[in-house]
């Protein structure tokens, strides 16, 4: 039985926290896994980092699927090639009404251990490649909005302040 989990917004400090290792894939990740596809299913997300509902493992999911069938569970993601930065509009669960144009590789590579400890290689391109970068940058600790300029950033967490402030956030 899978369970929704709340996910975390700016401002919770597992967001900035880097991840840990996962050593063992038992139970309790694969239990993780598939209730981060249920959360991820709830909303309108493509992707989703452990971080993000409060878990600091090295652990996200990915479906650039529109049909949501074929989900990516990758255990310690590394992405070992990346090619031409292009600049494309972006949003995170965590920020939930926030989207801003950022530039990532068009094309990566990226080596991952999949649920059955197999390690696996995908070629991503296009949205999948940009879906997989933001979701490793999670477990790295690092937000979408820390690749904006400084004027820009400090305008976003200015507005999420207030909204945090009369309770909207």
């Amino acid at each position: 039985m899978t369970t929704t989990l709340k996910i975390r917004k700016y401002g919770d400090p597992v967001l900035r926290k880097k991840t840990e290792t996962i050593s063992e894939i038992d139970d309790r990740v694969k239990k993780l896994a598939y209730d981060m596809l249920e959360t991820m299913y709830s909303t309108p997300g493509v992707g989703l980092a452990a971080p993000q509902v409060g878990v600091s493992l090295r652990l996200c999911i990915v479906n650039a699927d529109i049909n949501r069938k074929s989900p990516i569970i990758m255990i310690n993601p590394v992405i070992v090639l990346c090619e031409n930065k292009i600049s494309g509009e972006e949003g995170c669960l965590s920020f939930p009404g926030f989207y801003e144009n950022i530039k990532r590789y068009e094309n990566i590579i990226a080596r991952y251990i999949d649920l059955k400890e197999k390690m696996q290689e995908i070629k991503a391109q296009g949205f999948l490649s940009r879906i997989i970068q933001h979701e490793i940058d999670h477990l790295d600790a690092k937000l979408f909005i820390d690749y904006l300029q400084e004027w820009r950033r400090k305008f976003i967490e200015r507005k999420i302040k207030r909204n945090m402030k009369t309770g909207k956030w």
